[in-house]
């Protein structure tokens, strides 16, 4: 973990699946990462698109796909999420549209957030 950081793909003493989406979302589409305390979205393309970054492992233990709490849908443009197997390979990523996102999501009061499971379709 510490080469990893060393070599500035982990950001943070955090599980690395979410440094990892977005050191590949950025490195793949050259997007401008924005700083850990950056509310609502990860990165910022070219064009000005706001960005959330969203990593899954998906381990032989448990298959869920459910990402991390979304704050805010309002806050980013588009969802780049990326589902990992247990060895860090790339199962699956998509470019999603926050409406999208938003008509898909559920809120959850508790968390005051909203779930967001990346299925195939």
């Amino acid at each position: 973990m510490e080469e990893l950081r060393a070599r500035n793909v982990l950001r943070s003493a955090n599980n690395p699946t979410g440094d990892l989406a977005e050191y590949l979302f950025c490195a793949a589409f050259g997007w401008d990462q924005e700083n850990n305390s950056a509310k609502s979205f990860d990165a910022t393309g070219a064009d000005g698109s706001r960005y959330q970054i969203k990593g899954r492992r998906i381990h032989r233990r448990n298959g869920s796909r459910q990402l991390s709490a979304i704050r805010d849908p309002d806050g980013f443009d588009i969802l780049a999420a990326v589902l990992f197997d247990d060895e860090f390979r790339i199962l699956r990523a998509a470019l999603i549209p926050a409406s999208v996102v938003r008509d898909h999501s559920k809120f959850i009061e508790h968390t005051n957030s909203h779930k967001f499971l990346l299925r195939d379709a």
